[in-house]
């Protein structure tokens, strides 16, 4: 058994795709399809299910998976204990986050990180907020980014980067654009444009509504940030968003943030990694570039 195969294995129970595995590896497909395929006759056991197109963990590969890591993070000590220059930082990091974090508050840190580490490979894999916990006690994520209400976790280090504000907005010649006050009752009929149900901020939403009173809403649902913005700006609905997806398009006049607070709604960007996991000086160093990159996105808030 090699450290290669391990590493091997490892990414492709990250990414589930020989041809992206042998990407990310710089190897060709057959290579990675044969160093798994060595692995499996070793241990004697199938560490995927080939359903189809798809792969899938076996009970018997998530089980290897976890040691796996353990090596492959040990090595990573090992080597990092060797020399003390930063610079010479190298491996992998998995970040994951939802699209609104990832498009609008982490490419900053990636390329602070980057300036400072280009030995090291970042994935980043963009992952349904309710999903994200779940990557990092599966071991398939070593930092997550959640935008949610405060976390509490007995397993999970979590810490609070940045408060979110959430607007109301619609188009400029929205009925309701034009008006410097809302009632609850402004608000019966409309069309609001959310994410899916079972996304946290969603939950806040339905539930403020709901303790006013309001539980008969028009809703057009979502998976993407981008197509709410889209289809207010068509005209479609109201807008729920937290404020920075649309600053660009409030500034160019495209939307208006309509006059209303959802009430009892307290939602921040939050970084978690596995409390039982080693912080390599690779992931130390890119929670710091977090730390710097938000320090400095919080004064320009304030500022």
């Amino acid at each position: 058994m090699e450290l290669r195969q391990l590493n091997t294995f490892c990414t492709v129970a990250k990414t589930l795709n020989f041809t992206r595995a042998a990407e990310v590896l710089s190897y060709v497909p057959s290579n990675v399809t044969m160093q798994i395929k060595a692995l499996e006759d070793e241990l004697g056991v199938r560490l995927f299910d080939r359903l189809s197109k798809q792969l899938a963990l076996t009970t018997a590969g998530k089980r290897f998976l976890t040691h796996a890591q353990g090596v492959l993070e040990k090595m990573d000590e090992a080597r990092s204990a060797v020399h003390d220059d930063e610079k010479l930082l190298s491996g992998t990091l998995t970040i994951s986050a939802n699209e609104v974090i990832c498009s609008y508050r982490l490419p900053p840190v990636f390329q602070r990180f980057r300036s400072q580490h280009p030995g090291v490979r970042l994935i980043f894999r963009s992952v349904p907020n309710q999903e994200l916990k779940q990557t990092l006690f599966e071991g398939t994520t070593d930092i997550v980014y959640m935008l949610d209400e405060p976390i509490r976790s007995s397993g999970l280090s979590v810490e609070p980067l940045l408060e979110e504000h959430f607007r109301l907005l619609a188009a400029p010649d929205h009925p309701l654009a034009k008006r410097t006050v809302l009632q609850l009752e402004d608000f019966h009929e409309e069309v609001f444009l959310t994410n899916e149900k079972g996304c946290p901020y969603r939950t806040m939403f339905d539930r403020s509504f709901e303790k006013e009173g309001i539980d008969s809403i028009t809703y057009l649902e979502f998976q993407s940030a981008e197509a709410i913005k889209q289809c207010a700006i068509s005209g479609i609905g109201i807008a729920f968003l937290p404020e920075i997806v649309a600053e660009s398009e409030v500034e160019r006049g495209e939307l208006v943030v309509l006059p209303w607070q959802v009430p009892d709604l307290q939602v921040y960007t939050q970084m978690l990694w596995h409390k039982d996991k080693w912080l390599s000086p690779m992931m130390l160093s890119f929670i710091e570039a977090t730390r710097v990159v938000f320090g400095s996105q919080s004064e320009n808030k304030t500022g």
